[in-house]
């Protein structure tokens, strides 16, 4: 018999629930399991209870019920969802991750977003360092010279790509801008199977970074996460040192914002090429 996911709640005798956590329980399982056998077990509560508050959760449209007789979220419930995830704010919910990035690689990290032709950056950690970063929150930068906009970029399809590149062009912002369509389609690729992007001063001279990207919960690249810091102060190796924090701390944000996905980084980046 399978036993109940860490996600489920489960009623026992020494924890009994009240009519509304039932329910609730019965409601979350069914959204994990679909198939009514599967719901009792998750919940460990009897067939009678489990069948009568899915019947009310299905009446109430919180649930749905394909022909198969499996259990869908239902239009109650996705309203909901989709009310509470539109007043969603990056910056509250990435906070702490941010933080605690900050403290670990001890430079600048940012998060942005997709916005026309450019990135728009909605939050910005300085370290402690003396210095500061010349980005600020509400500038807008180029797609194709940001980790942030390369990471965002590679999450689309190669058409997708292609017709960015000739809507937005590649202009040269300083000497270390990439303006070749085919070499940014290479850099691209290469995003895709490392699951980072980089910015080796191509956007402003003396700055580099890294970036990762950071998924909804729908599985879409909305924003991406960024380690900044001076050429002069961390190598290459350095800097690519700064993947795994980074990845860990964009994993924990995009689950925050209800991505579910078993997989991170090069594999999800990989499946959208």
């Amino acid at each position: 018999m399978p036993s109940a996911p860490a996600a489920v709640r489960v009623a026992t005798p020494a924890a009994p629930a009240g009519a509304a956590e039932r329910t609730l329980i019965v409601l979350e399982a069914a959204l994990e399991h679909p198939r009514f056998s599967d719901v009792v077990a998750a919940t460990g509560l009897p067939k009678a209870t489990v069948h009568r508050l899915l019947a009310t959760l299905v009446t109430q449209r919180f649930l749905a019920t394909d022909p198969a007789g499996s259990y869908l979220p239902g239009p109650a419930i996705l309203a909901i969802a989709g009310r509470a995830l539109a007043g969603v704010d990056i910056s509250a919910i990435a906070q702490p991750f941010v933080d605690d990035l900050v403290a670990t690689v001890d430079c600048t990290v940012h998060i942005g977003y997709l916005a026309g032709d450019s990135i728009v950056y909605v939050m910005r950690s300085d370290s402690r360092k003396p210095y500061t970063m010349p980005s600020r929150v509400g500038h807008a930068a180029p797609l194709h010279t940001t980790g942030i906009g390369k990471v965002i970029l590679a999450s689309y399809p190669d058409d997708t790509v292609d017709r960015i590149i000739a809507s937005a062009g590649l202009a040269r912002i300083t000497d270390a801008s990439i303006t070749d369509p085919d070499a940014f389609r290479r850099e691209i690729a290469g995003v895709r199977s490392r699951g980072t992007a980089r910015d080796r001063g191509e956007n402003v001279p003396g700055i580099a970074c890294i970036a990762a990207p950071l998924f909804d919960h729908t599985g879409t690249v909305r924003y991406g996460l960024s380690v900044s810091t001076l050429s002069i102060e961390h190598s290459d190796e350095q800097i690519e040192a700064m993947s795994g924090p980074l990845l860990k701390a964009a994993a924990a944000i995009s689950q925050a914002l209800g991505y579910q996905g078993s997989a991170f980084a090069t594999t999800t980046l990989g499946n959208h090429s």
